[in-house]
């Protein structure tokens, strides 16, 4: 099993920045995929990023350029640095592991104001 705590969520203006930490429970030097999924109000969940265990990085088309997703094997730890937010970036931003099965994160809240 696998326990994940998201921190740094919290209220921005446009353009802003924030920096998302998801510490894991145990290591994850062989967890294949970490990433970062969000959820607006009324809307579904949707994939912001994801690193597999190599460091290859996928991103959403519309946070390329502007989201950066890392992880730090020493510190259990996945980040997501986030860049020119934008009103739209709004929502509930979950980690997730995919490690024998999918684990989820409690969520933390992100609200860009314009």
């Amino acid at each position: 099993q696998v326990q994940l705590v998201e921190s740094g969520g919290g209220l921005v203006q446009t353009g802003g920045s924030l920096r998302l930490s998801c510490a894991a429970s145990r290591s994850i030097f062989s967890i294949k995929t970490m990433g970062w999924y969000r959820q607006a109000p009324g809307k579904q969940r949707e994939l912001v990023a994801t690193i597999t265990y190599t460091g290859t990085t996928n991103y959403a088309d519309s946070v390329k350029g502007r989201f950066t997703i890392s992880r730090d094997n020493a510190k259990n730890t996945v980040y997501l640095q986030m860049n020119g937010l934008k009103p739209e970036d709004t929502a509930v931003y979950f980690c997730y592991a995919g490690y024998l099965a999918d684990y989820w994160g409690q969520g933390t809240q992100v609200t860009v104001s314009s």
